[in-house]
């Protein structure tokens, strides 16, 4: 990949600035292949979010793209579809390769991928660290078209020869804000560095913090910079409410009189720290309800049966942190419980804005404490969070 040192012009200190208007507000009208809009719809988007309808088409065309947006905003299903859409059926080799920083959001990713790619018989391989190191290399020197992994791993494969670089023509880095600026630089470097000169470079990023600006200068060829900001955000399709719980003690009545009603799906509870987490389990589990919980105290393999099990559904209530509201999206998921409010804001659209394109319910436990921190929310997303109904269900 080659490495030119042009400034972007008009870059702003945290905010890039949009330099591409065109807005394509459905899937049909895309240009995509017949095969690839069956799995979108079958996935169960109706239309393309916000940022969906800006830079698929640009991505598609070849572009170099920066798109900057808050999570939730369906930026996953944006590159996977992209990237669907340009891989050629008949090279065997891998074609596109997406950098993320957890194994969890790899883990998401190549799901996404393989269920909009449900009707191209495509094969997409997960490659992160922890994992055999032999089955990666063999499941790679067979030939993936589409290889998702962490910087570490996929570095390693590529220096063995067991990921082969030649055919890949899109590189696609997400959550851009913790790649570029966490240890990950040097990996990102050396990863770049192995790819051909004429790879296409798509960056997604909910932040974008001036250093990261100064890397894409330097891989990035007059990227197409595309800026959704939250204000043009919209939680649509999710009703959010608030129940008021007149001290921090009750909400634990208050959940297990919801229980029966958030079983009949499958339901992820927020509490803000890990402690509360691990108290919340026991007191449920102590109550003979089902649930499981999890968190960023534990190891990698715990989390990875934890998450398999939930989204088998064989567990259906799942107590976490925010550790995970950048890394979950379990398709039958259709409801949110904030037992309690985000301490950041910004986290509120990171739990509950996974649902893009589907419907679900957001529901929030407010004490008196809570409630300036609520209408800090409403105002901040320029949303209205009501009371909730008795009949929620």
């Amino acid at each position: 990949m080659n490495m030119p040192t042009e400034q972007p012009q008009g870059v702003a200190e945290n905010d890039i600035e949009s330099n591409w208007d065109q807005i394509v507000d459905s899937f049909d009208n895309m240009d995509l292949k017949p095969e690839l809009l069956r799995g979108i719809y079958a996935y169960g988007f109706e239309r393309p979010s916000t940022i969906q309808q800006r830079a698929i088409v640009p991505v598609v065309k070849g572009h170099d793209v920066i798109v900057q947006a808050p999570s939730g905003t369906g930026k996953t299903a944006l590159f996977s579809i992209s990237i669907l859409q340009q891989l050629d059926m008949n090279i065997k080799g891998t074609q596109a390769l997406i950098l993320a920083p957890t194994h969890e959001l790899a883990h998401q990713i190549k799901k996404v991928v393989v269920a909009l790619g449900d009707y191209m018989n495509i094969d997409c391989y997960r490659c992160v660290s922890g994992t055999n190191v032999r089955e990666d290399m063999a499941k790679l020197q067979e030939g993936v078209r589409v290889v998702v992994g962490t910087p570490g791993r996929v570095c390693d494969m590529i220096n063995r020869r067991a990921l082969k670089t030649e055919h890949i023509k899109i590189f696609c880095i997400d959550e851009a804000d913790e790649m570029l600026s966490r240890g990950f630089k040097d990996q990102m470097y050396e990863v770049l560095q192995l790819l051909p000169q004429d790879t296409q470079a798509v960056l997604l990023s909910a932040t974008m913090p001036t250093d990261v600006l100064e890397v894409t200068k330097k891989f990035m060829r007059e990227p197409v910079r595309i800026l959704v900001k939250r204000d043009e955000l919209t939680l649509e399709g999710i009703k959010q409410f608030y129940t008021s719980v007149e001290k921090e003690a009750w909400k634990l009545d208050t959940l297990c009189d919801l229980y029966e009603t958030i079983t009949i799906t499958q339901a992820v509870v927020f509490c803000n720290t890990r402690r509360k987490v691990d108290w919340l389990t026991e007191q449920m589990n102590g109550r003979e309800f089902t649930v499981s919980a999890m968190h960023g105290d534990m190891d990698q393999k715990q989390r990875e049966v934890l998450m398999k099990e939930f989204r088998s559904g064989s567990s259906r209530v799942l107590i976490t942190t925010d550790l995970l509201s950048r890394g979950i999206d379990v398709q039958q998921v259709s409801l949110v419980i904030n037992y309690d409010l985000p301490i950041n804001r910004e986290n509120y659209v990171h739990r509950i804005g996974r649902r893009i394109g589907r419907k679900g319910v957001a529901i929030n436990f407010v004490t008196k404490e809570d409630i300036n921190m609520l209408r800090d929310i409403e105002q901040f997303y320029n949303i209205q969070i009501d009371e909730m109904p008795l009949n929620v269900a």
